[in-house]
């Protein structure tokens, strides 16, 4: 009985000198400061206010889920790690009405934005890091406010045909622009540069390439140049412009992220009404 009870008074004098326990109660007893309960902005140096969780660590876009489904999957989601919470908490400058959430193929849930579903970066080991962003040119950290976003997937046109980045047949992914919602912008081969020669006020024939109207520029992908945008006014529009380029939709895309049927439009292969990106030449002048 002696032998027990001096090795009982020595686990418990142990215990006392590191600070340990067995209490499970005293293993959640932690800072709840760091549990994650939703999102909110964050102010950054290099990237002014950013989408984080709430306990400041940033979340990111890719470029690839551009439908609106991840295409990040296996060996991705170890470095780039699904963002989801239940039952969301939104800070204050962001609209609930935003934030969605999708079912992923393996059944998990993932919180999306915009329509854009949101991960955390693994290299990112504490509040206020943004390592993420630019990786691959198709990585981006979240914001509220970009003007426009990067987007890479294979193009299909209206005529159910596969087509490349010059709008010609093709199969292969491609990068383009669209708006904060994942919508596809295109150029009229017509206009010139900072000139829109498509729209004329007929409301029927407008709606056909709806102009993308905005009321001022925001934030850019860090891959673009923001100098390389600009706005021009038609009919009382403010629509951008990218190196020279007036962007319209295309309206049977109805507003669909992932759509590109414009490539094809009105002759499948003359690139009339092109996708834009990093490798647009800048509109000729008059």
């Amino acid at each position: 009985m002696e032998l027990k009870k001096l090795c009982y008074l020595l686990t418990v004098g142990a215990l006392i000198l590191t600070g340990s326990s067995c209490s499970k109660d005293d293993d959640d007893n932690g800072d709840n400061t760091s549990t994650v309960t939703g999102v909110q902005l964050s102010s950054n140096a290099t990237f002014g206010n950013i989408i984080t969780d709430n306990t400041g660590q940033a979340l990111y876009f890719f470029s690839n889920d551009a439908t609106g489904s991840s295409s990040c999957t296996d060996g991705c989601l170890v470095v780039w790690p699904v963002f989801y919470k239940d039952n969301l908490s939104i800070g204050a400058g962001l609209n609930a009405s935003d934030f969605g959430t999708i079912t992923r193929a393996d059944g998990s849930k993932q919180t999306t934005y915009k329509g854009w579903p949101l991960y955390y970066y693994q290299s990112d080991t504490k509040a206020g890091e943004v390592k993420g962003d630019g990786v691959g040119n198709n990585w981006f950290v979240a914001k509220a406010d970009y003007t426009v976003m990067v987007s890479y997937t294979q193009l299909v046109g209206d005529d159910g045909v596969q087509y490349n980045s010059s709008g010609q047949a093709g199969v292969g992914i491609s990068q383009y622009l669209t708006d904060p919602n994942g919508n596809t912008l295109y150029a009229f081969k017509n206009d010139r540069f900072k000139q829109n020669k498509y729209s004329n006020n007929d409301p029927v024939h407008d709606g056909v390439w709806p102009v993308y109207a905005i009321n001022s520029i925001g934030s850019i992908p860090s891959i673009l140049d923001k100098t390389q945008f600009d706005v021009i006014t038609v009919f009382g529009k403010t629509q951008l412009v990218y190196k020279g380029w007036p962007l319209y939709y295309f309206g049977p895309d109805n507003m669909q992220r992932g759509k590109t049927l414009g490539i094809s439009v009105p002759v499948p292969g003359a690139a009339i009404w092109p996708i834009v990106n990093t490798t647009t030449a800048v509109a000729a002048s008059m």
